[in-house]
This record gives structure tokens, sequence and C-alpha cells, in this order.
């Protein structure tokens, strides 16, 4: 953008404190305020392509009871790990057929691509290796009633082809089924 900056001068304002690198060609304002909405925005720019999903997503929806201290997100790229003066940004490689189903929230004008709670729901379903029984369902700690009232179950049911996964199918029926219990008990 500027070609005549000295890129000395980045380190001069790292020492100084003006500034703190995240990854490669990616800085941000040392008194620049926190926030969870912010650490998103960053998520999205340090690795792109990329959507806050997961347990970060669930988070943000007010899917789960507990706030999450790492990013979560989905790229089509390949499986990723940074740990940077802003937190810890994990990404999971989803084939690029794969990567739809995110919104765009707003930070400070900003655009922040967030996975929509039912694509939120498949992608970690999808990871879930541990999910094998409604408890390990249960075990997550699912705010059901966000799950009776506000997940669109039609348009869930719509995404699931295209994971082209059978034990996907399995354990979106042990998140019903756990429904199912709840809402006869």
């Amino acid at each position: 953008m500027f070609p005549d900056f000295d890129n000395r001068r980045l380190f001069e304002w790292q020492k100084k404190g003006y500034i703190k690198k995240l990854v490669n060609k990616w800085y941000f304002f040392g008194d620049l305020p926190h926030n969870e909405l912010l650490s998103y925005r960053i998520s999205n720019c340090i690795y792109q392509p990329s959507y806050v999903s997961l347990e970060s997503a669930f988070s943000f929806h007010g899917m789960i009871p507990e706030g999450v201290y790492s990013v979560e997100a989905i790229s089509s790229r390949k499986t990723i790990s940074y740990q940077t003066h802003a937190g810890f940004f994990n990404y999971r490689r989803l084939p690029p057929r794969l990567f739809f189903g995110y919104q765009i929230v707003r930070y400070n004008g900003l655009p922040v691509l967030m996975a929509a709670p039912e694509k939120a729901i498949l992608d970690y379903l999808y990871f879930g290796t541990g999910i094998q029984s409604i408890q390990d369902v249960e075990a997550i700690r699912f705010n059901r009633f966000f799950l009776q009232n506000d997940v669109d179950w039609v348009l869930l049911e719509k995404y699931i082809p295209a994971f082209g996964s059978k034990i996907l199918k399995i354990r979106v029926g042990y998140l019903k089924k756990m429904l199912d219990h709840a809402l006869a008990g």
C-alpha cells in the first residue's frame, strides 16, 4: 500500500508497544481494547478464507453456557493453529464444497464471517469423533431452549447431504433424540 514504507518502522513500533505482531504481515495496535468480536475479526484476517465456527460460534450465538478461550474456525486450507498476542486461533479444514452456511456480523463496521447456528452444529458434529451416544451430545451442554426455538431444523437437514457423511446423520439423530427426551421429561 505504501511502496516507500521502511519495514524497520514496524520493528521500532513493536519495541515501543505501539503495535503487536499477530502473524506475518498482520499487526494490531497495542492499545486496542480486546474483545470477543475483535478476536473473531482477527481470525478471519490472519488465515483466509475462514469463518468462525464450532465452540466459538456456539458461544457467540448463546448456544452453550461456557466462554471459549481460543477462536475455533473453519477454512478450506490446511488445518493449522496460531498462538499470537491476541490469543490462540485454531483452524480446521473442510473441503471447499463445505465452505458455506456462514453469515456476516459486524465489528466496528468491519465484516466478521460467523457460522450460522445450523452450520456450526453440523461442523461440530462432523468433527466430533468422541460423539457416539446421546450422552455424548448432552455433555456438550447445549442451550436446549435455543436449539428448540432458534435453530432452523429444516435448513440443518438441507445441509446434511453436502457433507456426504453417514456418521454425521447418526450424530444429528443423537441431538434430536436428546431434544425429544428434554421435551418429554
